[in-house]
């Protein structure tokens, strides 16, 4: 007897049960198609979407700087993006609000191959390789300072975005930047040992590294409140079921069916939000003033202004 998976029967029973119209939203990923959205991916799979009423219409950017300002714009209904850049959307007054948490903790980390570095301020001296200005620079000014030393103890070398090859060959002693459950995994499946530190144990406050915005005037809809249903359930499925989740996902992307991805689909799996719609205010707040100590915003703007969520 053949077996049937159970996505595809869920799926199938969603698509069943069934009755009503399915109404079109918009999801402009931050990036090309990743582990980081698997609960998404998931929920799509399985019919999560379909069973709450939704086509939902999932959209790789052509370029990363846009989802947020389409959304802004009425151009799509929701986009991803990162809680740091909410922050300075808000500055800046664009109607954007956080409806949901995808990854509800930092992936940023600082790396180094070097045995010799046993913790950052051993980084004394040293270069360090980063490929965003002013955030990524304000995290490791922090975190150098919150194990003894300053920032300018240490040469930083903007390497455009080469992250894993610069530290590999040798033109940095370690990355700021790098994701922990990509950049670390890569350096691992190259045959290196690297050493990682997490941003937050450094005295970076905690932040939600992939969040959910929509416009302000549609942020309180019911086909919003539809879709992090949707989501809630994709992500219980996906934690149920992780492996045949990735299969499913492989074989709907096969040119992504790699052991880097197949790595990064397991380690993230405790990073995403068990309850996306869930907000934890009291973080906003705090990296909100974090940007504003160093800097890198102009005011303080209520957290209202810019998320809203359970809690």
């Amino acid at each position: 007897m053949t077996k049937t998976p159970l996505i595809v029967l869920l799926f199938s029973a969603a698509l069943t049960s069934q009755t009503q119209a399915m109404e079109k939203l918009t999801l402009v990923l931050d990036w090309y198609i990743n582990p980081d959205h698997a609960p998404i991916m998931v929920a799509q799979q399985t019919g999560a979407f379909a069973a709450e009423g939704l086509e939902v219409n999932i959209v790789p950017p052509s370029d990363p700087a846009l989802p947020p300002r389409l959304v802004a714009a009425k151009q799509a209904d929701l986009a991803l993006t990162y809680q740091p850049q909410l922050h300075f959307f808000a500055d800046q007054g664009l109607p954007l609000v956080r409806v949901g948490t995808l990854i509800n903790t930092p992936l940023n980390t600082l790396i180094t191959l070097d045995k010799a570095v046993k913790k950052p301020a051993d980084l004394k001296g040293k270069r360090i390789g980063y490929s965003v200005s002013g955030i990524e620079e304000a995290t490791l000014a922090t975190m150098l300072s919150h194990d003894g030393i300053k920032a300018d103890q240490v040469k930083r070398v903007n390497v455009n975005f080469q992250l894993t090859s610069a530290l590999m060959t040798g033109q940095v002693d370690a990355v700021i930047g790098g994701y922990r459950n990509i950049e670390a995994l890569e350096m691992k499946l190259a045959g290196n040992d690297p050493v990682v530190w997490n941003v937050e144990d450094y005295g970076v406050p905690a932040y939600d590294e992939l969040i959910i915005v929509a416009n302000r005037d549609e942020a309180h809809s019911a086909k919003i409140k539809k879709f992090l249903r949707a989501l809630k359930k994709g992500n219980a499925q996906l934690q149920a079921h992780s492996e045949e989740s990735w299969q499913a996902f492989a074989q709907a992307h096969p040119e992504l069916n790699t052991p880097l991805n197949h790595q990064a689909w397991q380690a993230t799996l405790p990073l995403f939000a068990a309850d996306p719609a869930k907000l934890d205010r009291a973080r906003y707040q705090t990296y909100e003033q974090f940007l504003f100590d160093n800097k890198l915003i102009k005011h303080i703007t209520p957290v209202e202004r810019y998320a809203i969520g359970s809690e």
